[in-house]
């Protein structure tokens, strides 16, 4: 996969934390750029967002329309049927991201990657994936969809995740977060699960929820 384009929001200091945020199917990195004035960093913590565009490529699952889409969704089944040398190419193009930040400055250790329902399935394959230790995974109404293949890195054993799903999703329905949960926590991850009374989408409580998340991980 080419390089990312990415919508970026630099802090008003040379940063020096990160979070890499991935959007869902169809979205782009303007979906939850309007959360950033939301979440304050922090004392001495200069967070760069980074919002990442995933590429146009056809969707099964919607006709074969293309449509922005980190891998290709071929069933809606619980199971959900997906194109996993897709998912793990768009995993490799978020590490490339966070090589890229830390060419900038920024330790792994400082480094966020966060993702909602598709991204957050990419979330999950780069993170726990990945070499060095990094700051926390935020998991937003997702799924693990990689979780018979994935690639574990002991390096990320006692990575923060905080996995929040909504209650009445009709989209990842929320066994598929608890099943996320569940999976982790057997395999000893210092998981942490929160549920909100909503369907596929974001609300304020649970915005207040992340930035006290991401108060403690990026301290």
């Amino acid at each position: 996969m080419a390089d990312l384009e990415c919508l970026e929001i630099e802090p008003s200091e040379s940063a020096n934390r990160s979070v890499i945020w991935l959007h869902g199917l169809g979205a782009d990195g303007n979906d939850f750029a309007p959360i950033v004035p939301h979440l304050k960093a922090p004392a001495g913590a200069h967070i760069r967002f980074v919002f990442p565009h995933a590429p146009a490529i056809p969707v099964t699952i919607n006709g074969g329309v293309q449509m922005p889409a980190w891998y290709d969704i071929l069933s809606m089944s619980i199971e959900r049927q997906v194109d996993t040398e897709q998912l793990r190419a768009s995993a490799q193009a978020v590490v490339a991201l966070i090589e890229r930040e830390v060419e900038r400055g920024v330790k792994p250790e400082h480094i966020v990657i966060a993702g909602f329902s598709q991204g957050g399935a990419v979330a999950y394959e780069a993170a726990l994936g990945y070499s060095k230790p990094l700051a926390g995974l935020l998991a937003l109404s997702t799924y693990l969809a990689g979780h018979e293949s994935i690639q574990l890195e002991a390096a990320n054993q006692n990575l923060p995740i905080l996995i929040q799903h909504g209650t009445q999703d009709p989209v990842v329905p929320e066994s598929l977060g608890q099943h996320a949960y569940q999976w982790l926590t057997n395999k000893g991850y210092a998981a942490t699960y929160q549920s909100f009374a909503m369907q596929h989408q974001v609300c304020q409580e649970q915005i207040v929820a992340i930035n006290k998340w991401l108060q403690t991980v990026l301290a």
